[in-house]
């Protein structure tokens, strides 16, 4: 999917929803684990429920991997679902790769070709020959780690060269030489708050993907105040555990629709008043 694509997506939805789908077998309807996958069980209901209200998916491959073969089984049927129903939806694969460049390539190729998803989560920090394998396929993006919101990134993303200039700047300058607005979006978390600002003087026109929303606490109005790019909104906003766990009966899907349904609202409005 290319960008004006996904920008037409998102107005036609009046919604920049993603739905993360971290699907753990601890938290799930428990009368689910009577299924032969549970994993996709749950996922599909998930999908039909929340479809209408958002624009993007976002499988983290942490909780697919820790079942091995069998949980790769159930990511990979719960991409070949959302590509037969739901072909105009993003896909991203949050598996955050980043290795030496011929390593690149192999996931590069194992997501990109295998799995033909829209989008892989992508960690910068060894380099561009570790990045661009993955910018040399048409129509897909990189999603670089810039600013993320859980308490570390104090440890590495905030510190300052002698310049003054951080960490998670100096990724954002880089990675630009690298990628364009077309191919290459910075995950920035939702709870960075007026930091968006800091982001968008060096990165005005990137689609940002952006977690916690919602269970973690970020605020949407405030990632949308000091974020949004005007006319293309430029923003994917993730909701994971605030829709998915929203129920644990068995209305859990219909719950998690409306749930998905409140956040559409909130930025159908959001949206109007732009």
């Amino acid at each position: 999917m290319n960008r004006q694509q996904l920008i037409q997506q998102i107005r036609e939805k009046q919604s920049f929803l993603c739905v993360g789908l971290d699907t753990d077998l601890k938290k799930i309807p428990q009368q689910l684990l009577k299924e032969d996958d549970p994993i996709f069980t749950f996922n599909k209901a998930i999908i039909d429920a929340t479809a209408p209200y958002c624009v993007s998916y976002k499988p983290n491959l942490a909780f697919y991997e820790a079942f091995g073969v069998k949980g790769l089984i159930s990511f990979e049927k719960t991409i070949k679902y959302l590509k037969e129903n739901y072909p105009h939806h993003f896909i991203i694969a949050d598996a955050k790769r980043g290795d030496i460049g011929n390593t690149s390539k192999m996931y590069a190729k194992t997501f990109f070709e295998e799995y033909d998803v829209d989008a892989l989560t992508v960690a910068p920090y060894m380099g561009e020959d570790s990045v661009t394998p993955f910018l040399g396929y048409e129509d897909k993006w990189v999603i670089l780690l810039a600013l993320t919101s859980n308490k570390g990134s104090q440890d590495f993303q905030l510190t300052e060269d002698k310049n003054g200039e951080r960490l998670f700047e100096k990724v954002l300058k880089q990675s630009q030489q690298w990628g364009t607005e077309e191919n290459m979006m910075y995950v920035v978390g939702a709870t960075q708050g007026r930091m968006f600002e800091d982001i968008r003087r060096v990165a005005p026109r990137h689609f940002l993907l952006v977690p916690g929303v919602g269970a973690q606490g970020g605020s949407l109005e405030e990632v949308c105040k000091y974020g949004m790019i005007s006319g293309e909104i430029g923003l994917l906003v993730n909701s994971s555990r605030g829709i998915i766990y929203a129920s644990q009966g068995e209305d859990f899907a219909e719950v998690a629709g409306q749930k998905a349904q409140e956040l559409q609202q909130q930025m159908a409005k959001i949206m109007l008043n732009a």
